[in-house]
């Protein structure tokens, strides 16, 4: 498991620049909505693909709790699955080099096995599935945010890998498009720890709140508490 302590002193720094280091007290479920980006066999099979995380594992039981507390309490569940081609240019030509990008598309296209969920995941079949051709689930990859408006939610919970990839970028330009973001420290996950650790700081100082599987779960006790739920 990565670590999830943002060093003092970043935490200083948002302290200093909103008051306070955590963004939210409470949760509405019924405008929230849980991300769950990539989990796919093409980066958990051990042996699948160059693609594979080691470790990455570990995060799902986080990721599985996180889902059953979303639907014990009317949030929604959301798992985005990665699929690259050609006709992404900019990372086709220039971020790839030939034998890797044909892999990768080969591993990624729709209805592969390597495209698949992996099965350690609990996925209900009421959930919503989405493709999406970007890092960003959003920039009109997917059809997500469109899918998020009309299910009325404004709040968002992201896990899912690669952090300082997928997740990173759909959280950016999650807080760009207005939604309140709260990043799980313990349920994402990428290569190294020096990776993951960097989004955290860079996420927690300006795009969204870093909280725990723990501290999320706490959010909703506390709504439930107060009538919110």
């Amino acid at each position: 498991m990565h670590p999830t302590e943002i060093p003092k002193k970043y935490i200083d720094r948002i302290i200093a620049r909103r008051g306070r280091l955590h963004l939210f007290e409470r949760i509405d479920p019924a405008r929230t909505a849980l991300l769950v980006l990539d989990m796919q066999n093409v980066f958990l099979e051990p042996g699948l693909s160059p693609m594979e995380i080691p470790g990455l594992q570990q995060i799902v039981p986080n990721i599985n709790r996180l889902a059953r507390l979303c639907r014990d309490n009317g949030a929604m569940v959301v798992w985005t699955q990665h699929t690259a081609g050609r006709e992404w240019r900019s990372w086709a030509r220039n971020l790839a080099a030939p034998e890797t990008r044909d892999r990768i598309i080969e591993l990624t296209a729709e209805g592969s096995h390597g495209f698949a969920l992996h099965k350690s995941l609990d996925v209900d079949e009421a959930d919503l599935r989405i493709a999406k051709r970007r890092h960003s689930a959003f920039v009109g990859s997917s059809g997500m945010h469109e899918k998020l408006q009309a299910a009325g939610r404004d709040t968002l919970i992201v896990t899912g890998t690669l952090t300082n990839v997928c997740c990173e970028t759909t959280t950016r330009d999650a807080m760009q498009l207005n939604y309140n973001s709260i990043f799980v420290s313990d349920a994402n996950g990428t290569r190294s720890d020096e990776e993951h650790l960097a989004s955290l700081i860079n996420l927690a100082l300006y795009f969204a709140d870093v909280m725990t599987t723990n501290e999320v779960a706490r959010l909703f006790e506390t709504s439930r508490s107060k009538g919110v739920t």
